[in-house]
């Protein structure tokens, strides 16, 4: 994995939830509780990582799911980049660390992380008590499989007296090699209350560290990670949307590269897209993140257009309109409603990882 620092030129959010309150966590490991159901799982789904059986003709989903959900004490977690359906039925909506404190807060006994691995670890970092349902096992993430936690180790060790700040886009291995977590809304503020003089690597996202380096002042050693969504944006694309529409106002992700962000009229974590919309009702939004966030956008501001920003060149070599991860939407009502009714796949974490992994989160909320 290669290492940047800021010498190198490379060119490349919790609208419900407020992540910088203060919280207190109160963390019990307990050995892991045998799924009851498990030895009824059908080899097939354990293969496959996802439960896709059929239901009968007619059956809604969306009121089965909450059936199952007030029946096994349960809540759904949706990220903004799920599908609108997804969204529509879930207890709360917001990016991931949010959704994982918000969890944590309540008493539910169970959840369902509608996102990405890594996230469904957080809640269970978060919520070590809790069954936290994963509705399928193969939705990773690009971003946080760029830092393999060996790989960080490694470099840790030829870099000795250097902190780590991870994004919180990252597995629990690596969160337990970390010094502070950030995330893409606090990122600024925790550096800024660092040691001048502190010795810092910040991973795994490439174009966030950078941005960070530059509005810090700070020489941070980068990790050459990104997210393939994020990395898809162009300058070329955005300009083009801008003669099509002079007047609309050009939103980007931290997670954008560097010259898309220069384009951009606002710039930050997706809370920061959805704060900005709300407080100004402009008529026109050019959108360059995952396209699911165009759906809380809209409910928040009805009498808005947003467009998404199409990606570069689409994986299938096709154009398209706007520019999806994958990953999250492997996500569907059929497998939340299966994941609930079997209570599988579920998603735990090593007590030796998790009882590190937790520290530099609760140092970010302190710093934050």
């Amino acid at each position: 994995m290669g290492i940047n620092n800021l010498a190198r030129k490379k060119a490349k959010s919790f609208a419900h939830i407020n992540v910088t309150s203060s919280y207190s966590f109160s963390f019990y490991f307990k050995k892991k509780r045998k799924n009851k159901n498990n030895a009824m799982l059908k080899t097939e789904w354990k293969e496959q990582g996802f439960i896709d059986e059929p239901v009968a003709e007619g059956t809604d989903l969306k009121a089965e799911i909450r059936r199952l959900c007030k029946e096994k004490d349960a809540i759904i977690l949706a990220h903004y980049y799920t599908i609108g359906d997804i969204q529509d039925i879930a207890d709360f909506v917001g990016d991931s660390l949010a959704l994982a404190r918000k969890a944590a807060e309540t008493d539910a006994k169970m959840m369902v992380m509608c996102g990405v691995h890594f996230m469904a670890e957080t809640c269970k970092l978060l919520s070590p008590e809790k069954t936290v349902l994963c509705p399928d096992l193969n939705a990773g993430c690009s971003l946080a499989d760029s830092c393999k936690a060996e790989d960080l180790k490694k470099f840790k060790d030829e870099h000795p007296g250097y902190q780590v700040i991870s994004y919180v886009n990252t597995t629990a291995a690596v969160k337990a090699l970390t010094d502070v977590v950030v995330t893409s809304g606090n990122a600024k503020k925790v550096v800024d209350q660092l040691p001048k003089d502190a010795k810092l690597i910040f991973g795994p996202d490439y174009n966030l560290g950078n941005y960070i380096n530059e509005v810090t002042g700070r020489q941070m050693l980068l990790w050459n990670g990104g997210c393939h969504v994020h990395e898809r944006f162009s300058v070329t694309k955005i300009l083009e949307l801008k003669k099509q529409y002079p007047k609309a106002v050009v939103m980007a992700h931290l997670e954008c590269k560097g010259p898309v962000l220069a384009v951009a009229d606002v710039k930050g974590s997706t809370a920061d897209m959805l704060k900005y919309a709300r407080e100004n009702r402009t008529s026109q939004f050019i959108v360059a993140t995952e396209a699911g966030i165009l759906h809380e956008l809209q409910r928040n501001c009805p009498d808005s257009q947003f467009i998404p920003v199409p990606p570069e060149i689409s994986e299938s070599g096709l154009e398209c309109s706007c520019n999806e991860c994958q990953y999250m939407k492997m996500n569907t009502l059929l497998k939340i409603y299966n994941c609930l009714k079997h209570e599988w796949p579920s998603v735990d974490v090593d007590e030796s990882i998790a009882k590190e992994a937790v520290k530099p989160i609760q140092r970010m909320l302190e710093l934050s």
